[in-house]
């Protein structure tokens, strides 16, 4: 058996590639059977791949004295087996009550975070851990059961940069760490009995976690009582679930790899608080590929984040497909997808507003008295928008064609000496110069426009006596022209300080 074993683990290292010589490895030793049994194995390649191994023990202090004898347990093997040590005592259990975490997740964390900076200052690239393949049946179910796409049916990597993982900044050093080593998972293959009959063998003594009985843990409930209960239903239940990961990593690897393809042509900008995609190249992908591509946008946006919620993605695709220009979906950890003319962005709550430089605005619901004649500054920017009274007969016809967008000559009366400028309103209407005397929805208007949704509520609107007069940049209000009748001119003209 044993022999069979050392096989099975050598042939999956080199499969996966995951030893090569003179490697340096962190080991992650707790003291029960799979992580004792690892560091056996590697012990036992130590000269062959010429192997520099570093024992690192992490106490939890979750089980009081069976904690420190599985410490104590660990120092003795590292010194009989000549091996250098690193032990680290870590109160996990209030540290996961002060950061709200489960004591699952917290440890997870807090493990992983001293696994690398042991890792930095050995200067391993490596770091091995025990997780077998119960341990990835285990996962797999729990993906499944809180709900996973593709990626997270196929359970545990085999090798994964932990630069990747999810760990709290609290655990790692202010500056950083220098180097990014691989978490390896040599025994991803081997099933527990493999385990426990290699240990019996080779008169390894384990310690026991009591805890590993307790089922108010959720990973112990599909260990003890999930698995079982389906083992009667199909008693190779485990080895099936093992050969399923096998096949979706096969077709994650895939989908990835089409992913890169398709996101180097609907990727426009990406940058570390906003991504913006190509809409109608979107629009154009198979429904894998647009589910894909939201889910990269969300976690490069969002590093941290471990799982995405189907509905969250599935609800964002639906809502583009059907949605129109200015539609917005909520994603994960406060990010929102806005439909625009021609992109989807997708940012945070808080992303500041990119205005072009040339483009004089104002802040949401601001309102702004005008200076009739004056110069009126618009707070917060570098534009004024000055304000001159003019006879008709002063003014050149094609002058009063408008060519600069950002100037405008209107009716003085129908103006009058109480203008103000403020942002658009819920309901706004007005007359568009052109469209014959008919009213239009302001919102509908900059739709048409193709006004982009998230300058909207910036663009500054002209108002007199409650009328829209003129949206400043865009469009007269047809009341505001100057007409035959019109006997003196205001003459409108933004401009920078």
């Amino acid at each position: 058996m044993t022999a069979r074993v050392a096989l099975k683990v050598a042939g999956f290292c080199q499969k996966q590639a995951l030893l090569a010589r003179r490697d340096r490895i962190v080991v992650g030793v707790s003291g029960g059977p799979d992580s004792l049994c690892l560091l056996h194995l590697l012990n036992r390649l130590k000269a062959e791949l010429d192997l520099y191994l570093i024992v690192a023990h992490l106490n939890h202090q979750l089980r009081g004295a069976e904690s420190q004898a599985d410490e104590e347990s660990v120092r003795e093997i590292a010194a009989a087996w000549k091996l250098p040590v690193w032990v680290e005592t870590q109160p996990v259990a209030t540290l996961a009550a002060d950061r709200k975490q489960s004591l699952e997740e917290a440890a997870r964390q807090i493990r992983y975070a001293f696994f690398w900076r042991v890792a930095t200052k050995e200067g391993a690239s490596k770091i091995a851990v025990g997780h077998n393949a119960d341990d990835q049946v285990e996962t797999v179910l729990m993906h499944f059961l809180r709900g996973t796409g593709l990626t997270g049916l196929r359970g545990m990597l085999p090798a994964v940069d932990i630069a990747t993982l999810r760990l709290h900044q609290d655990d790692l050093p202010a500056t950083g760490l220098t180097l990014s080593p691989k978490i390896i998972r040599p025994l991803l293959e081997l099933f527990r009995p493999e385990i426990e009959t290699y240990c019996r063998e080779h008169e390894l003594t384990p310690c026991q976690d009591t805890t590993n009985r307790d089922t108010t843990f959720f990973r112990n409930r599909l260990r003890h009582e999930l698995i079982p209960y389906l083992e009667t239903y199909n008693p190779n239940i485990r080895q099936i679930i093992q050969n399923m990961t096998k096949v979706v990593t096969a077709d994650v690897d895939f989908l990835n790899h089409r992913l890169d393809e398709v996101w180097q042509s609907v990727a426009k900008k990406e940058t570390s608080d906003r991504i913006e995609l190509d809409l109608k190249g979107w629009l154009n992908l198979p429904l894998a590929l647009k589910r894909s591509t939201l889910r990269r946008a969300v976690h490069l946006l969002r590093h941290g984040l471990r799982d995405i919620n189907f509905e969250h993605i599935d609800n964002t695709v639906s809502i583009v497909e059907d949605g129109v220009t200015g539609t917005r979906a909520t994603l994960p950890q406060g990010l929102i997808l806005t439909i625009s003319y021609q992109r989807l962005i997708i940012a945070g709550r808080d992303d500041p507003i990119k205005l072009p430089p040339d483009f004089p605005h104002l802040t949401l619901d601001q309102v702004v008295s005008l200076k009739m004649p004056g110069v009126t500054p618009l707070p917060n920017t570098n534009w004024q928008l000055r304000a001159q009274m003019r006879p008709v007969d002063a003014i050149p016809q094609p002058s009063l064609r408008q060519t600069d967008r950002w100037e405008a000559y209107v009716d003085a009366k129908v103006v009058g000496p109480a203008a103000v400028l403020r942002s658009r309103r819920p309901g706004d209407i007005f007359y568009p110069l052109g469209l014959d005397g008919h009213s239009k929805k302001v919102n509908e208007f900059m739709i048409d426009e193709k006004i982009p949704v998230e300058w909207r509520s910036h663009i500054p609107l002209l108002t007199a006596s409650n009328q829209i007069l003129w949206i400043c940049g865009y469009r007269l209000d047809e009341r505001a022209q100057i007409r035959p009748t019109t006997q003196g001119i205001t003459h409108l003209k933004f401009e920078q300080r």
